[in-house]
């Protein structure tokens, strides 16, 4: 195991963590179980947990996996960042790398945001809310999979680690195995296209299995000596290819040292991982 990786962690007051614990994480993690038993929420404070290595990056989690969780096509506003960082309040989470805790108190009848961080120049901070300035920023190499896939702006940036590897043709391969039909797949005009039939076609048209694939591939470049998070791995891939879907993440986390958490409902997954 890599000294960077996650092997334990304890979660307080978030979501439906009470208090929970958990060890024995390897480099490539699927957590399995029923919908609504605490999957995702898991996931997420792992992902803030490794977040949190300044204020910005720990305000950019918090408010990111709200964000997701709400799916509204909505201005990235203050208003909005305000709102969604403090919907979160008073988590915990301490895992063998990082212990991060973020708190509202309130001083003279103003709101104040406590972050605790281990891993930061600054480990205790208190902020005054009308001093915040809701600047965030994401780590590179920390990136989290929703149901909606990477976007087109993170598979470009992906692919473009894929490139400077030279590398492309390993991606065609795989998307072959997903869809026979494709040819290759190309960034053109910044979008994300497979070559079908001699046409070039957007992502979007050839189903959720492939931009699936397309995301998972490219995010796991982008996480290089990182961390990546995949919900619902399975979503839209057929089960006669989650083989060779967990052997190439197998095969690129160890060649890319990425630690990766994935969750799925699905059976066939499960069987397909063990």
């Amino acid at each position: 195991m890599k000294d960077h990786f996650i092997t334990e962690i304890q979660i307080k007051d978030f979501k439906c963590f009470d208090d929970f614990k958990a060890d024995g994480f390897t480099q490539v993690n699927l957590i399995g179980g029923k919908n609504n038993v605490g999957k995702t929420a898991f996931m997420e404070a792992c992902y803030i947990n490794l977040s949190a290595q300044d204020v910005k990056s720990f305000s950019y989690a918090l408010y990111d996996i709200k964000f997701r969780r709400e799916k509204l096509n909505l201005l990235y506003n203050e208003v909005n960042k305000k709102e969604y960082i403090e919907e979160s309040h008073n988590i915990f989470t301490k895992s063998n790398i990082n212990k991060a805790h973020y708190s509202i108190d309130e001083e003279n009848g103003i709101k104040v945001y406590h972050f605790e961080m281990v891993n930061s120049e600054h480990p205790d901070i208190f902020v005054n809310v009308n001093e915040f300035s809701f600047e965030f920023y994401n780590i590179d190499n920390i990136n989290y999979i929703d149901n909606f896939g990477f976007s087109n702006a993170n598979i470009v940036t992906g692919y473009a680690s894929i490139q400077k590897r030279d590398e492309e043709n390993y991606l065609n391969k795989i998307l072959k195995l997903v869809d026979p039909n494709i040819e290759s797949f190309k960034i053109i005009e910044d979008k994300p296209q497979c070559k079908v039939s001699g046409n070039y076609l957007n992502i979007t048209e050839l189903g959720d299995g492939v931009r699936h694939t397309v995301s998972i591939l490219t995010s796991l470049y982008s996480s290089e000596n990182g961390y990546l998070f995949i919900d619902e791995i399975d979503n839209g891939i057929h089960f006669s290819i989650l083989d060779t879907i967990w052997k190439t993440i197998l095969t690129l986390s160890k060649e890319l040292n990425v630690q990766v958490f994935a969750t799925t409902h699905s059976k066939e997954c499960i069987e397909s991982f063990n």
